[in-house]
């Protein structure tokens, strides 16, 4: 697949050099979840199917030789809402006033501009998971257990500190809880297909 993946990709570059149009051209790569189960998430913990970071970072590439600078890395958190938003920004086209983005444009962030905080959400009927990113802090909830995690200290979301914050922890499922009640329910009869069992899946620690 990596192989496949690596020519195909090649080719549709190849193929904007020989229209003179790879310069103008934004051309960005990314996954839309966290690794399989037989990916290597090192040193994340959980892969797809969870709300550990390993289930929701993916990586992302951007390319744009007019507007983005090469070699460049941002800490910006993003989600992929966002890429309508970007897009949308990028090619200079209004949003629609009647249909607006779940995300954010990222342009300024594409073209160099440091990250930004920002609050994002996440939901998974799947061992109802919740989870809540506010700039370094993650609020996160696995079948009623919750967590709290400084990511920029523990990225591998080892260390729980609900008790020690309990300020906080109160705080950000205070705002969780706001966020959902504004989200359509999740349905009962919505099913997910699950490879692996519960036991299978990465366990955050307590």
């Amino acid at each position: 697949m990596i192989r496949h993946m690596d020519e195909g990709i090649g080719r549709i570059l190849d193929r904007l050099e020989r229209r003179d149009a790879a310069e103008r051209t934004l051309v960005i790569f990314t996954s839309d979840n966290g690794g399989e189960r037989f990916s290597d998430q090192w040193p994340l913990s959980g892969k797809k199917n969870d709300l550990l970071e390993g289930g929701i970072r993916v990586p992302l590439i951007a390319r744009w030789p007019q507007r983005v600078p090469a070699g460049r890395v941002t800490a910006q958190a993003a989600i992929s809402m966002d890429w309508a938003a970007t897009l949308l920004e990028a090619a200079d086209v209004p949003q629609h006033p009647g249909y607006p983005p779940d995300g954010v444009s990222l342009l300024r962030i594409l073209e160099g501009a440091e990250p930004f905080e920002r609050e994002l959400f996440w939901r998974m009927k799947l061992r109802d998971q919740r989870a809540m990113r506010a700039g370094s802090w993650k609020y996160l909830s696995i079948e009623g257990n919750e967590f709290l995690y400084d990511l920029s200290r523990d990225a591998r979301e080892r260390a729980n500190l609900a008790k020690r914050e309990p300020a906080r922890l109160a705080a950000l499922r205070e705002r969780y809880a706001a966020w959902a009640a504004e989200m359509p329910a999740i349905p009962d009869d919505a099913v997910a297909e699950k490879l692996y069992t519960a036991k299978d899946m990465a366990q955050p620690s307590g």
